[in-house]
């Protein structure tokens, strides 16, 4: 038995000696090699993907996407109604849902609409006990201006909650159906308050989903258990692991040996020999993601637009698609992907032009360049499979301008904390949407509200005429209406450049042919309810 095989048996050996069960019965373990540490598991309190993956077995949501695709679907709310002008929602909540225990924790109650109050209030209002719990950043709530947005949350009984807005807004039933609307437990809040151990909220997690939280080791592996008493039946699996492998030839070899049955992020150039491998399925899908270069616009010399045309002029984006993306990616030229309606299919790029680039700067007063920085990531991402590399090409092409680039990184958190606070000059990131809709990349992204400190419009970027069409476009009922002021809206982000886009990629995603029922997300979810293991 090699080392690799002997870890991973010692892993499953180990949940095994875990499980109740008859003793003829061996456990199924499906073993997810993930590219990173989850942050905590609280999808609130982050934008982060490894995290939303790490919480996603744990929770359950008011509404959900049903897996694989955009529809939405009940979860925890059994159904709603929609006042006539879009100001109110009511949710019928699902009775007799258990939340799971964990440890010293044993709950008393189900699931009701105390703890919908308390899941919303806690990243709405600034004197909610738990508000500053774990940093409170709540970057999504904050970016899509749901302070402004709700005007009362309130509890008609323990099993009816409604939503009062200030305004129409046509993608709200969507956006609940985003990570950072799951739905957490007020009554373990209150018991952790009462022992003087809120911090513990975040780390010890305690869900309705279908796998209950067992250990976390940081920078190895998360443990889950199959919940019992799940409202939607059991999962298949008994236990899921999040094998934590940064390394994408690791996670490779790992796969080939038996170790995961699941990686994401393959490398481009492993792909030709992952789709001959007879043992694996090579999903693919083209995805709902954006990856660019974005300038902090308040800070000089980025705060003037020629100097935002001229990067964007001196950047060989068909070098970085072959070097980088290999054939899994497209070049973009809007902030939203061809597959979102609203995208504008004739918008004019910026054609590589070093000499007119080079002349553009003179003209900003920086005949001779200038110095910058530029951030790149520290992990592979659905939008940038080695940000390194394209750093090192573009810093190559400014070059050619007379423009100094220093890269820098950081640790994952440490990096989306600097560039969320504004910290760079230059950075290197990408989006994968949430919910399908042109608002959850322009407004979320490019919005003056995301623009605050925290925020994840990481260019700093506050455009009013382009936030007119904007806030105008969430209140527009009507489709093609509102895809008319995107369209607007794409025109004015392409003159203004706060970002240079660079490519929509391909997700591939290599899975054991052991695997049974798993479902590529368009918004590059990683769901494991539902999946099975052949024997």
């Amino acid at each position: 038995m090699g080392r690799g095989t002997w870890r991973y048996a010692m892993i499953v050996g180990a949940l095994a000696g875990c499980m109740a069960g008859p003793a003829w019965a061996a456990p199924k373990t499906l073993v997810y090699c993930a590219e990173g540490s989850p942050e905590n598991f609280n999808a609130a309190l982050n934008t982060s993907g490894t995290t939303f993956d790490a919480t996603r077995p744990l929770f359950d949501g008011l509404v959900e996407f049903e897996r694989g695709t955009t529809k939405i679907v009940p979860a925890l709310a059994e159904r709603w109604e929609i006042s006539p002008d879009g100001l109110t929602y009511t949710f019928h909540l699902r009775r007799g849902v258990k939340w799971q225990s964990f440890k010293d924790y044993k709950p008393t109650r189900d699931f009701n609409a105390d703890d919908v109050l308390f899941s919303l209030n806690r990243q709405w209002k600034a004197d909610h006990p738990y508000h500053s719990i774990s940093g409170g950043g709540y970057a999504f709530f904050k970016s899509m201006g749901l302070g402004d947005l709700l005007k009362v949350v309130e509890k008609l009984d323990d099993h009816t909650v409604r939503i009062t807005l200030s305004r129409p807004e046509a993608p709200f039933l969507a956006d609940l159906a985003m990570d950072f609307a799951n739905i957490t437990s007020a009554e373990y809040a209150d018991f952790l308050m009462k022992k003087g151990t809120p911090e513990r909220y975040d780390q010890d997690p305690v869900g309705t989903g279908p796998f209950r939280f067992v250990v976390y080791q940081k920078d190895a592996q998360v443990r889950y258990r199959r919940f019992e008493e799940h409202w939607g039946g059991k999962t298949p699996l008994d236990n899921l692991v999040f094998a934590i492998t940064p390394d994408a030839a690791v996670r490779y070899a790992k796969l080939k040996a038996g170790e995961c049955h699941l990686i994401p992020y393959p490398n481009p150039p492993d792909l030709p020999a992952i789709a001959r491998d007879p043992t694996l399925t090579l999903m693919e899908m083209e995805g709902l993601n954006v990856g660019y270069l974005a300038f902090q616009t308040q800070k000089k010399p980025f705060d003037d637009k020629r100097v935002r045309q001229a990067i964007n002029m001196a950047v060989d984006r068909k070098s970085i698609l072959d070097q980088v993306f290999q054939g899994s990616g497209k070049s973009a030229k809007n902030p939203i992907p061809p597959g979102v309606f609203g995208y504008l299919a004739d918008n004019k790029d910026y054609p590589y032009d070093p000499a007119k680039a080079k002349a553009l700067l003179a003209e900003a007063g920086y005949p001779n360049g200038f110095e910058t920085d530029l951030y790149a990531m520290p992990v592979q991402r659905p939008y940038n499979p080695n940000a390194r590399r394209m750093a090192e090409i573009i810093q190559a092409d400014l070059a050619k301008i007379g423009v100094k680039v220093k890269i820098v990184s950081f640790e994952w958190g440490e990096y989306r904390k600097r560039i969320q606070d504004g910290d760079h000059q230059m950075a290197l990131y990408g989006w994968t949407g949430d919910n399908g809709d042109p608002d959850n990349f322009m407004y979320n992204l490019l919005g003056c509200a995301a623009a605050k400190t925290s925020g994840s419009n990481i260019a700093k970027w506050c455009h009013l005429p382009y936030e007119d069409l904007v806030l105008k476009a969430k209140q527009v009922p009507d489709q093609a209406a509102r895809a008319k002021l995107y369209e607007q809206a794409q025109r004015i982000f392409k003159e203004e450049a706060p970002w240079v886009t660079i490519a929509h990629a391909v997700v591939f995603e290599p899975v054991s042919k052991k695997v049974i029922g798993y479902k590529q997300s368009p918004f590059n979810r990683h769901q494991f309810d539902g999946v099975d293991l052949a024997e």
